[in-house]
């Protein structure tokens, strides 16, 4: 006998929501896993790896079900069931976030399917569940296909832009998790209240258990470790205080150690790429300048240069509004005429600068540990060159690792648009045996070699200035068209 199909809204309605539901747990698991390996280019495809490998195995094991079973026993349970997969997430990852920390490839593949593989898989049994149910002609098996197919994908198109423009904004990660997993139960449940049949296969005693484990995995996705004081739009972010140092502020963005601020002494920097970047910025002519930061964090550099050169007009372009926010609550920072904040990306926020217009352009942008690809190209450092006025400073930090592949290819990139370039590494990571900060150092005119290197020599670490682009030697130049950043930093 053939089951009885279901109401067209109602199989609309199923496939439109379980679709969305899987795509809100794949943008929300790069989310989750970030404060914990980092949010690269090799953990996004992992999530969307896993993703597509979680629907391709729930919509094969969906459609094997609905020929062997009524469809409508089904789909109720396959609702209950992603409702306590999707609550279980926050404590797996929670949990075991923090025994998987750092990079390592086969950290972020089992993160990322603790993240999102459990529900997604369970989500993507209901569209052939439904699909098998509405193919009462086998003349409309086309028409029949083809909608729900649509309809799924219009779920997730649905899911994809309203998760990435309202609810992250709007509510913290762990908010959304727990409320998707509130709406798919109450969708089981109405659904089984519907159809009068039983909501989870099995014996009352499976089915308690089944329910209690929801119920315990959404206590403990509540209460479980978050690593996060803040979630913004782009990080997990936290500033913890230095016991050693009063007024000591340590910024951490997704698990990483971002900026160091004292609240009681601007000039005070106590990471060593700061300290390299503010040499050369000493190195200018005496008096105030102009300066431009692509990347805030938190606001180090600025209020450096605003205790050390009065008068100062500074323009920080950081595409983190909600980072500024809390600079502004826990990092002292204070705005004004002579340091004005532009919230957006580094690339448009540096277009829409007017050419020779700074004394003073200092790279320092990262998502996780990595530049982002588009502000390493030689297109984005011509763009640099036009707003530098004549003997101006660009100063640029890279984070590399043995074989430094990426420091080399970014050096020659900035070395094919200014014809004076300089490097300032650890001897170590000049000699290819740690993974540093480095920075890069470009002017159209002759650099101030002499002044960098004594004010470098100050310095409580020992650092070398390599004073010309030898490093990157055989290295190829990043374009728009060709800059595999992740990829030259892949260990």
């Amino acid at each position: 006998m053939t089951p009885r199909a279901l109401p067209s809204g109602l199989a609309t309605a199923l496939v439109f929501s379980a679709s969305g539901a899987v795509l809100v747990l794949e943008i929300v698991a790069l989310r989750l896993v970030g404060p914990y390996v980092g949010v690269t280019l090799q953990v996004s495809s992992s999530v969307i790896g896993i993703s597509l490998a979680a629907i391709a195995y729930g919509t094969w094991l969906g459609g094997r079900l609905a020929d062997r079973f009524d469809p409508r026993l089904l789909l109720a349970p396959a609702l209950l069931l992603g409702a306590i997969g999707t609550a279980v997430t926050l404590p797996l990852v929670r949990y075991g976030g923090s025994l998987l920390r750092g990079g390592a490839a086969p950290a972020v593949l089992l993160l990322a399917a603790m993240a999102v593989f459990p529900p997604a898989f369970l989500l993507s049994t209901i569209t052939p569940m439904v699909v098998k149910l509405q193919l009462s002609d086998l003349d409309r098996t086309g028409s029949v296909v083809g909608r729900l197919s649509s309809i799924g994908t219009l779920g997730a198109i649905t899911a994809t832009l309203a998760t990435g423009f309202v609810f992250v904004a709007a509510m913290p990660t762990s908010w959304i998790v727990l409320t998707l997993a509130g709406l798919l139960a109450a969708g089981g449940i109405a659904l089984h209240l519907w159809l009068r049949r039983p909501a989870l296969p099995g014996p009352p005693r499976s089915r308690a258990a089944l329910v209690a484990l929801g119920m315990v995995g959404a206590g403990l996705g509540a209460v479980g470790p978050n690593p996060c004081d803040v979630e913004t739009a782009y990080h997990c972010a936290r500033v913890a205080s230095d016991p050693a140092v009063p007024g000591g502020r340590t910024l951490i963005l997704n698990s990483a150690r971002h900026s160091y601020v004292n609240l009681h002494d601007p000039r005070f920097l106590e990471f060593a790429y700061v300290q390299w970047i503010a040499a050369v910025a000493d190195s200018l002519p005496a008096g105030a300048i102009d300066a431009l930061h692509l990347g805030g964090g938190g606001f180090t550099l600025p209020g450096y240069l605003r205790s050390t050169r009065p008068g100062s007009r500074q323009q920080v372009v950081e595409l983190d509004g909600g980072l500024v926010e809390l600079d502004k609550r826990s990092l002292g920072l204070v705005t004004g005429p002579d340091l004005r904040v532009r919230v957006g990306d580094a690339r448009v926020g540096l277009a829409a600068q007017p050419a020779a217009s700074y004394d003073l352009v200092v790279g320092d942008a990262f998502g996780y540990l990595v530049v982002p690809w588009h502000l390493a190209t030689k297109e984005m450092i011509a763009d640099i060159s036009r707003v530098l006025r004549p003997g101006g400073v660009y100063a640029q930090n890279v984070i590399d690792y043995p074989p430094d592949r990426f420091i080399r290819a970014e050096l020659a990139t900035v070395a094919a648009v200014f014809p004076h370039v300089a490097l300032i590494a650890p001897p170590r990571a000049l000699a290819g045996e740690v993974g540093a900060n480095f920075v890069i150092v470009a002017s159209h005119a002759p650099l101030p070699l002499d002044a960098i290197r004594s004010r470098l020599a100050g310095l409580p670490e020992p650092v070398t200035l390599q004073p010309d682009a030898s490093f990157a030697a055989g290295a190829r130049v990043l374009t728009d068209d060709f800059a595999p950043v992740d990829q030259l930093l892949s260990r």
